[in-house]
């Protein structure tokens, strides 16, 4: 005759669980398929808004310049992304209003990368207004 084993301490036999009203409840059953598919889905960055892509634009600018962006002339949105103005001093002078400044036009994907950027003009500050 076999011996029984002895049962450890703590130790609990686990048995399948009865199911529950899934079945008769498929409200409750789609909640818990939504649940489950947000957390097997790879999250992806929100979509880039316009202050975010103004600051990504001026990081972008500075670093490749050097310079500390003065501030930002022109934004918009694209299809794929943003289109934006960023102003910077290129040469101080004395007085302020004879330094020269320059516009940069910065492309971003609608993560904030770079996709491309160029000095589009260069102005005198005391004629910035007369631009066209």
């Amino acid at each position: 005759m076999p011996r029984e084993r002895p049962r450890e301490e703590g130790h609990r036999e686990e048995r399948p669980r009865a199911r529950t009203h899934e079945a008769h409840e498929p409200h409750e059953a789609h909640e818990s398929r939504e649940v489950r598919d947000r957390h097997e889905r790879p999250r992806r960055r929100p979509a880039l808004d316009a202050r975010d892509a103004a600051r990504s634009a001026a990081r972008h600018v500075a670093g490749l310049t050097g310079r500390t962006p003065e501030g930002v002339t022109s934004l918009e949105r694209r299809e794929d992304g943003w289109s934006i103005g960023i102003e910077i001093v290129e040469t101080h002078r004395i007085p302020d209003s004879t330094d020269i400044l320059a516009e940069y036009r910065v492309e971003l994907d609608g993560r904030g990368e770079l996709v491309s950027y160029r000095r589009a003009e260069r102005y005198y500050r005391g004629r910035a207004e007369d631009r066209t």
